[in-house]
């Protein structure tokens, strides 16, 4: 790449180019600011691109609601791409699957479009920090990066550590939050999910791509007996092509990205999670580990995989580099399931997103700039190899989880932000991470404009001015399954409801029906929203329809 000029400023830099690095970049220059955006890999994208994992996981109201518009705007995009087929790929485990070059096309676009400076290639080495500040951040090539506002959006949470802010690593134990999911005891840094590193493959029928066992194989099969079969215990069974015998679909269509001769899926199965290594201490040692383990996998499914004709192996299977961007096939970086996560007073916990009864959203968290759902996921951690899949209720993103403990203008942008490994586990799908940083981006640039900290969030005014500019840009703050982004009354019932306004009657339901009345528990939540936004909280009448109500709180 061409070396960009020796000092560079902006109003927002962004550290970090994977979802959470591009929303928060799209976001603070859409709201008027200048942006760099800075990425240690080749490409921007991150789970998509340069991780090759471009099958998104979402949650299930995404083709309706509980999404913005920009994220929208980039699933539509894909789509089109292919001229409107709605799940190019036609992996089951997602309603969009695309290759990884089409999803670079897009989002290269986006940034291109909203004239975001691009910088790829390069990795923070140093900060300068005065009186919690960073003033500007050194990358590898000598360049000097200064801005007002700076986004850790790394996929290791590089930045935070780096400019001398506190972060936490593994599990914090249960003892912390008591939460039942959280490893017993007190805290146990060492204790991180399982990473993948991910390969490429296309399907050639009756061509044979079978090459040497790579080294460590054979102990590596026998020691974690590779298996398409099922990683639950057995209640449910995989073939390669064809449908289990209890119906479940086949392996190969799980993360299929190209559904046209040749077919491309991408490897992400439990057989090439990579557990028992320290990708955010020793990158270098857990690549290794990380490509050795999928190089085992790939040559077990040539050479060893059960057939349904009863014969064992798929030498038919050809690593894909041109997909993938690569010399080899292989992703150019890992798909870490969590990142260091930065201190904040009081973290989102496993608790904070549960189901509660009669409620059809988590527990409301104060300060809400976005939502996103999905369950906790869990996967193996270091010393604790059985998995967690718990349910959860849809839940929000809290302005707090966003600042680092005592820093002014450094924000929180991806899978790091203030929560424990429970709760973050939750956090780090595509969709989830693009909410964070769209969150952050427009914090970003809020706090640029009116020359505030970022932690003046903590000053309602400045939170508000923060809400009005996320949901003016069609984000939601809260659940809302029937006032769409184009609905008149949109910006008042997502105000009104990150406020509190939806914790009466119409906390049972997703639908908050707008045009009836409220009950008394409805008004009750109102005028308790009215005092939070400051509001006359008298305006609220349980003879007017419920969203005319909201409506005049949030003038």
């Amino acid at each position: 790449m061409t070396s960009p000029d020796p000092t560079l400023t902006a109003d927002v830099a962004v550290v970090g180019g994977g979802l959470g690095g591009v929303a928060a970049a799209l976001a603070a220059a859409r709201a008027g600011a200048s942006v760099v955006l800075v990425e240690e890999c080749s490409r921007i994208g991150g789970q998509v691109t340069t991780q090759a994992l471009p099958a998104l996981d979402e949650h299930p109201h995404i083709e309706s609601f509980g999404a913005s518009a920009s994220y929208r705007a980039f699933r539509d995009a894909l789509r089109a791409a292919y001229g409107g087929t709605a799940n190019p790929g036609g992996g089951w485990v997602s309603r969009l699957c695309v290759e990884p070059a089409v999803a670079q096309r897009v989002l290269d676009t986006s940034l291109a479009e909203a004239k975001v400076t691009v910088l790829t290639g390069l990795a923070p080495v140093a900060a300068r920090v005065e009186r919690a500040r960073i003033r500007d951040v050194t990358l590898t090539d000598g360049t000097v990066l200064a801005a007002t506002v700076f986004c850790d959006a790394t996929e290791r949470g590089d930045l935070t550590p780096l400019a001398g802010f506190a972060t936490v690593t593994g599990s914090e134990g249960s003892d912390a939050y008591g939460e039942p999911d959280a490893v017993p005891g007190g805290p146990d840094p060492a204790a991180q999910q399982s990473f993948t590193w991910c390969a490429l493959v296309e399907h050639h029928p009756g061509a044979d791509f079978t090459g040497p066992a790579p080294a460590n194989y054979a102990a590596l099969r026998d020691r974690l007996g590779f298996d398409i079969a099922g990683w639950d215990g057995g209640v449910h069974r995989y073939r390669m092509f064809t449908d289990g015998p209890d119906g479940r679909p086949p392996f190969w269509t799980y993360r299929r990205l190209r559904a046209t001769a040749p077919e491309l899926a991408v490897l992400n199965w439990a057989s090439n999670d990579c557990a028992g290594h320290d990708p955010l201490r020793d990158p270098a040692g857990a690549e290794r580990a990380g490509r050795e383990l999928t190089a085992a996998f790939v040559h077990w499914l040539r050479t060893e995989a059960p057939r349904e004709d009863g014969g064992y192996g798929f030498p038919g299977l050809r690593l894909a580099p041109e997909a993938a961007g690569t010399s080899d096939g292989f992703a150019e970086a890992p798909y870490l399931r969590e990142s260091r996560r930065i201190v904040v007073d009081t973290p989102v916990t496993g608790h904070d997103l549960a189901p509660v009864d009669g409620r059809a959203r988590a527990r409301h968290l104060s300060g809400s700039l976005g939502v996103t759902w999905y369950h906790v996921d869990l996967h193996e951690r270091t010393g604790h190899p059985a998995p967690v899949y718990r349910e959860t209720a849809p839940f929000t993103i809290p302005a707090a989880a966003l600042v680092p403990a005592g820093a002014e203008n450094l924000l929180a942008a991806a899978k790091n932000l203030g929560a424990t490994q429970v709760a973050a586990a939750a956090y780090r799908v595509h969709h989830g991470e693009w909410a964070v940083g769209e969150a952050a981006g427009t914090l970003a640039a809020r706090a640029v404009r009116d020359r505030r900290p970022v932690n003046a969030v903590d000053d309602p005014a400045f939170l508000l001015a923060v809400q009005r500019d996320l949901v003016a840009a069609g984000v939601p703050l809260a659940w809302v399954a029937d006032v769409d982004l184009d609905h008149p009354r949109f910006a008042a019932v997502q105000l009104a409801a990150a406020h509190g306004a939806l914790e009466g009657e119409r906390a049972a339901t997703l639908a908050v029906d707008p045009d009836r009345p409220a009950g008394p528990a409805d008004a009750d939540a109102a005028r308790r929203a009215a005092t939070a936004l400051g509001a006359d909280p008298s305006v609220v009448d349980t003879d007017r329809a419920f969203g005319a109500v909201l409506e005049d709180l949030t003038r």
